[in-house]
């Protein structure tokens, strides 16, 4: 069952939509959208090797400008679509606490979750309604979304056919695998974060 997706999903990643559908997860997953951006930067790259560096500018890019609507969100809509969306991730309940961690270590919350596999759009809401500093929250941001996107892709441009063919013979596992990560970056907000 999976075969046919990831043959779709490669053939795909060719295209010349790839990366203009990557940016558009990337920017919506900082801000609402519950899939990482990994998802579909990991086969662009092993589809276009020679771009790599190009398309994680691409994904930090506008990873940082659906963050800047995260904060929009958390800053100007919180009580109508910030508590929901917040509430939807499971973090609704934790907003006290979220706002002690953001007195203490607001850069390290910022830095150390933009890497995790922990929903990105929490902190980008969450640094817009305790009015966190704009310019530090945008500069962050690239720091910490260019770190993981950049490293990805790093890591597939010098080992990418190796990467491809353990994909390509293990995608259950694979695709297993990404799931609990996924899961765990939930798990991790509910019980945590």
């Amino acid at each position: 069952m999976l075969r046919p997706l990831y043959n779709w999903t490669m053939r795909f990643a060719e295209g010349r939509h790839a990366i203009p559908a990557m940016g558009a997860i990337s920017f919506a997953e900082s801000s609402f959208f519950p899939i990482p951006p990994d998802v579909v930067l990991v086969p662009i790259v092993l589809a276009n090797r020679d771009k790599a560096f190009q398309i994680a500018a691409w994904c930090t890019i506008t990873s940082v400008l659906g963050g800047i609507l995260g904060y929009a969100i958390g800053a100007f809509l919180y009580e109508s679509l910030g508590q929901w969306l917040l509430g939807l991730y499971g973090y609704g309940d934790r907003f006290e606490e979220a706002r002690a961690w953001y007195q203490q270590y607001g850069d390290w919350v910022i830095l150390v979750k933009g890497l995790t596999p922990i929903p990105y759009k929490l902190v980008t809401i969450t640094s817009g309604v305790f009015g966190y500093d704009f310019f530090w929250f945008v500069l962050l941001s690239l720091i910490t979304r260019g770190a993981r996107f950049f490293l990805i892709a790093g890591l597939l441009k010098a080992y990418g056919e190796p990467i491809r063919a353990f994909i390509e013979k293990r995608l259950e596992l694979v695709m297993v695998l990404f799931l609990v990560i996924l899961v765990a970056g939930f798990v991790a907000v509910k019980y945590l974060a």
